[in-house]
């Protein structure tokens, strides 16, 4: 990646991206993820850490490959949460 690139995969602005898209319920799975993770016990922080993980994939595809956003994969990997055994991949 590009000096630009990297600038857009800063913990700081995926954080951000996810906490923007909480706030407008878009897309939905974001919200109700970081509810289900709350609910369980996990503290909202780290929840948030987690669900920037699954949205860096996506990003590195798009950046990477050229390749449209992944709805559908980004929220099977918020669906696994907190399991992040797709990290490895």
């Amino acid at each position: 990646m590009d000096k630009q690139q990297d600038s857009y995969m800063t913990e700081e602005t995926l954080i951000e991206t996810v906490e923007n898209q909480i706030a407008d319920g878009e897309p939905k799975k974001v919200k109700e993820t970081l509810m289900r993770l709350v609910m369980t016990g996990t503290p909202r922080e780290e929840a948030i850490q987690w669900m920037a993980c699954a949205l860096a994939i996506e990003v590195v595809d798009v950046m990477k490959n050229g390749s449209a956003f992944n709805e559908i994969r980004y929220s099977q990997h918020l669906d696994a949460l907190p399991n992040m055994d797709w990290m490895e991949d």
